[in-house]
């Protein structure tokens, strides 16, 4: 559990810091104002989010709504046939390795308490931990906080500083978070942290190489 919310963080931060990275280049490409790309760097931050919360909620919430449906299905099963569920509880606990013999005496205890056998038959069945669904609310805050870590890498230069040296400090800043970022994911993957992190920096360096370009060409078209 701990992995995997750890996992989901460090995707989170590395999609913010991508996308607004590649934001503020493009914006300070165009305008080359400072307080403008800052603007653009802030909505970017909160835009992308809330909507990284707002996708996360609507996909754990409609997850979880689908486990507790199939739950309250093998609950009506349990009361209306409850024969043929200790058949089907005997048939795996027989295919784990258990005698005929061992499997009846076991089904037998489980099926003596009504929450103790649908807890073992969401489990066995349906590979479910019905103490452990996971919360739409806190997936969403998390992604709402990884994204917005990430995001305001590339707009705090803008904060302190404008013009050339707050587009030169945003690129180092964010050139060593992706490496930071890349390197972060070999904990998944297994592979080279070093070759993670050159291939995080060069994906941002290109995002934000392309926006930025275009972005001095909408801005020239628009003088």
């Amino acid at each position: 559990g701990a992995g995997g919310a750890l996992r989901a963080s460090v995707f989170g931060v590395s999609d913010g810091l991508v996308s607004n990275f590649a934001l503020v280049m493009g914006v300070a490409g165009g305008a080359g104002h400072g307080d403008v790309v800052l603007l653009a760097g802030v909505a970017g931050l909160v835009a992308g989010a809330g909507s990284m919360a707002a996708g996360e909620w609507i996909s754990v919430k409609s997850q979880r709504e689908l486990y507790e449906r199939e739950i309250d299905v093998e609950r009506a099963e349990l009361a209306e046939f409850p024969e043929e569920e200790r058949e089907e509880l005997e048939l795996i606990f027989r295919a784990k390795g258990m005698s005929a013999e061992q499997a009846a005496s076991a089904v037998a205890e489980v099926m003596a308490d009504p929450d103790i056998a649908l807890d073992t038959l969401v489990r066995e069945e349906l590979g479910l931990d019905p103490a452990d669904l996971d919360s739409p609310w806190v997936a969403a805050g998390s992604s709402f906080a990884a994204f917005a870590v990430g995001a305001t890498i590339p707009v705090l230069p803008f904060v302190l500083a404008g013009g050339t040296r707050a587009v030169f400090a945003s690129a180092v800043f964010s050139a060593l978070a992706l490496f930071g970022v890349g390197a972060a994911l070999s904990l998944f993957t297994g592979r080279s942290s070093l070759r993670s992190g050159l291939r995080m920096l060069a994906i941002g360096v290109v995002a934000s190489a392309v926006t930025y370009a275009i972005g001095t060409l909408v801005g020239v078209g628009l003088a």
